[in-house]
């Protein structure tokens, strides 16, 4: 795990497991390194992490594949990047991509779902 902008950036199986017996909801984003799509995407994740109050997590796709699609199978949510999951009590409450995240889609989804 690493924190940047702090936000935590996840990379394996163990660190992930952690956090889904630790939290009971929190945001991960699947966050490509060399997408524009991607990167607009992440500041939108940026400024919202700012002022969440629900913790967020990031996964690098290039440098976390494995964990990636470990959790797609898992929670049957096709992969896409940039990609964002809302869970709750171990479940994929919601999830959207691409030019849809943004900070005000992100803050409505913590008012509907949590």
């Amino acid at each position: 795990m690493d924190i940047v902008m702090d936000q935590i950036v996840i990379y394996e199986e163990h660190e992930f497991t952690k956090i889904v017996q630790e939290q009971n909801s929190f945001f991960l984003l699947k966050h490509s390194l060399t997408c524009p799509i991607s990167t607009n995407a992440k500041h939108q994740y940026d400024a919202f992490s700012k002022t969440a109050n629900i913790p967020v997590y990031v996964l690098y796709v290039q440098e976390a594949r494995a964990l990636s699609n470990l959790i797609a199978d898992h929670y049957q949510v096709k992969h896409e990047s940039p990609q964002v999951l809302l869970f709750k009590d171990n479940q994929v409450v919601w999830h959207d991509s691409h030019g849809r995240i943004t900070e005000k889609v992100l803050h409505k989804e913590i008012a509907n779902s949590i």
